[in-house]
């Protein structure tokens, strides 16, 4: 899931004959200017997603045994023949999927999205449409039924990604342009996704991607959505599959959409488990990216790539239950949030739940923090993870904070919930252009 990757693909297959069904797919933009209204009872289908803001992306298929990421066979333009014998050596350790929930569980998650089949065709489910999948081959078992179970046994919401691109597939390359094999392979797609959405109980989001090369017509996108929330009808579907959808997928950012959306973002660089990719990001950097998606009004789903076998890769654990610790003293400022207009924050930046402030303060300021913009009245402030008193002053459009403590309370991020008498609107010099009078 590489945007600059994606990018080449479709220039590549925009250029690979002539004549055109139609204009090659393009991913619809961060803030999800819908192209077509959201799927029918929008709202009520969206209630706990939008308080739950915090969800586990797993990525895991037979690239895993390369490691060297998710495109691995794309990139590298291995032959089908060769990249099919990793079928053969494919078999992930029992209770895995348990691992899995339990660690997105310690970690504050609420839901999880697994990739049951990504753009290299190989099914991690049973699929009576092909061979290709993990129960016909080593692995010898269902591995997003255990899947499905583990993340229900945890309490956790289950979401199935599903690539609509296709590298396994014999008419994935010629569907733009051959209308028999472009009939063949959109019908596969569908019956895939009836698969899905049929076999395994109730399923609460469906993450569609990739939708090259095809347009939302060619794709058949409303029969598609249509089926599915036929046969789901409490789902929510993003919009990857080039119609609005019920959220946008801003990728590797925490640009805010103008409705519905969730960040996807990596540990590291990679989304599949990739042997040296050590860059991770730092436990406050993964909470800061958290945080400003609930201060905007979306979701934070955070990538795990497993090893071949399922294991979590101890980097990532490690960073899991230290924002699991975190959230466990400072949920509150992030679940059930609602989108903040208090934007800006030098030295961190602000959540907001009915008519309390939570001040996540970044970088500690020693003994005095000032809040600027702050023009409603302030009944009380708190640290949140201890309940203790925060002593403050307002003075006219400041709240300051005069006697903190030297070093910050709570780390890796300190929060002190304020208490005020309307809504907590921030009306300060830098805030005037998002809030113009």
């Amino acid at each position: 899931m590489n945007l600059n990757r994606r990018d080449c693909l479709k220039w590549m297959i925009s250029g690979a004959s002539g004549a055109a069904l139609s204009p090659v797919a393009t991913l619809p933009a961060a803030d999800s200017k819908q192209n077509s209204p959201p799927p029918p009872e929008h709202e009520r289908r969206m209630q706990w997603w939008r308080q739950a803001k915090f969800g586990m992306f797993l990525h895991w298929g037979l690239y895993s045994l390369l490691g060297r990421d998710a495109w691995a066979m794309g990139d590298e333009d291995i032959p089908l023949q060769e990249y099919e014998q990793l079928a053969m050596q494919f078999r992930p350790l029992p209770n895995m999927a348990q691992r899995w929930a339990r660690a997105a569980r310690a970690a504050g998650m609420r839901y999880m999205v697994l990739t049951t089949k990504h753009h290299e065709g190989f099914c991690l489910f049973d699929s009576q449409l092909t061979d290709y999948c993990a129960p016909k081959h080593a692995a010898s078992r269902d591995l997003v039924r255990e899947f499905v179970e583990a993340a229900r046994a945890e309490g956790l919401r289950v979401g199935f990604y599903y690539s609509l691109m296709d590298w396994h597939h014999p008419d994935w390359r010629k569907a733009k342009d051959d209308a028999a094999a472009r009939g063949r392979f959109v019908d596969y797609t569908h019956g895939q996704l009836r698969e899905l959405m049929s076999n395994y109980g109730k399923i609460d989001i469906l993450w569609y991607d990739m939708p090259v090369p095809l347009d939302a017509s060619g794709w058949r996108s409303e029969e598609m959505n249509r089926m599915v929330l036929q046969l789901q009808p409490d789902i929510v579907i993003n919009n990857r599959n080039l119609l609005g959808g019920d959220f946008a997928t801003p990728e590797q950012s925490t640009q805010a959409g103008k409705a519905d959306w969730e960040s996807c973002m990596t540990m590291n660089d990679t989304w599949g488990y990739t042997h040296n990719d050590n860059n991770w990001k730092s436990s406050q950097q993964l909470l800061q990216n958290l945080v400003e998606c609930a201060r905007d009004g979306g979701n934070y789903l955070l990538n795990v790539g497993p090893q071949p076998d399922g294991g979590i890769p101890a980097a990532s654990l490690e960073r899991l239950q230290t924002l699991g610790r975190w959230l466990e003293r400072n949920g509150a400022a992030v679940y059930e949030t609602e989108r903040c207009s208090f934007p800006h924050g030098n030295i961190g930046v602000y959540t907001r739940k009915g008519n309390t402030l939570f001040v996540h303060i970044y970088f500690w300021p020693g003994q005095r923090m000032t809040v600027g913009g702050a023009k409603f009245k302030v009944h009380s402030a708190r640290f949140l993870a201890s309940g203790m008193p925060v002593k403050f002053v307002q003075r006219d459009a400041q709240l300051i904070f005069p006697e903190l403590p030297l070093e910050p309370p709570d780390k890796p991020i300190a929060v002190i919930a304020v208490e005020c008498d309307r809504e907590p609107v921030q009306e300060a010099l830098s805030s005037r252009a998002d809030h113009p009078s």
